[in-house]
């Protein structure tokens, strides 16, 4: 037994030799394959890459069109009302006047007038003052009753006077139709019938048309 083991030892020393001498290459070969490993190094030069940062060009951008309305914001000065005086009647009469913080100055009265039987007209005056961009201190008088309203004042433009001949035949005119109006009520109290041909043409004289005299 013992004898076998032996010989299956030397056997597979035998064996592993050759393939041993046969991977071990010689000296001369081994100093080639240095050379040109070394050769090879020196000729290797790695790659340079350029690179170059790209420029990136920047352009202003153009505005964009606003067409939402522009809204003005107006501003006003505060005036204060330094004085407010108001006196009222029982008989309708009153009497008002006040002053502001940029020099104007108004008052007013006014009371019932009896103009008939059936009503009454009020009569209303005053004045009030102000002063204009230029400096100037602007004053105006003002009444209005049944008659219309009338005003006056210095910076108002006047008419020119009326001359002699003219206002005689204004006069005669007025005349005229004060003589007339008074034929026509007398006409009417005397005719009853009268009174109801005058309504008509009244009418017809609002309306624009023409009646037969």
């Amino acid at each position: 037994m013992k004898l076998l083991v032996a010989v299956c030892a030397v056997l597979s020393l035998a064996t592993a030799l050759p393939q041993r001498r046969a991977s071990l290459k010689p000296e001369q070969q081994i100093a080639d394959d240095q050379q040109t490993a070394e050769q090879n190094y020196q000729n290797y030069q790695p790659q340079q890459q350029d690179y170059r940062p790209q420029q990136q060009e920047y352009r202003q951008a153009k505005p964009i069109d606003d067409f939402r309305p522009k809204v003005q914001l107006e501003t006003t000065t505060f005036i204060p009302i330094i004085r407010f005086d108001k006196e009222q009647g029982t008989d309708g009469s009153y009497k008002t006047a006040y002053e502001t913080g940029n020099n104007i100055l108004a008052e007013e009265s006014g009371y019932l007038k009896p103009v008939d039987d059936s009503h009454d007209a009020l009569v209303q005056s005053g004045s009030y003052s102000y002063t204009a961009p230029d400096g100037q201190v602007i004053t105006v008088e003002y009444t209005a009753d049944e008659l219309g309203f009338r005003v006056k004042g210095d910076h108002i433009p006047t008419p020119p006077p009326v001359s002699p001949e003219i206002q005689k035949g204004l006069d005669l005119i007025y005349a005229g139709i004060k003589a007339n109006q008074e034929r026509a009520a007398i006409e009417v109290k005397n005719n009853p019938e009268a009174a109801r041909d005058l309504e008509e043409k009244a009418a017809l004289d609002y309306k624009g048309h023409y009646y037969q005299q």
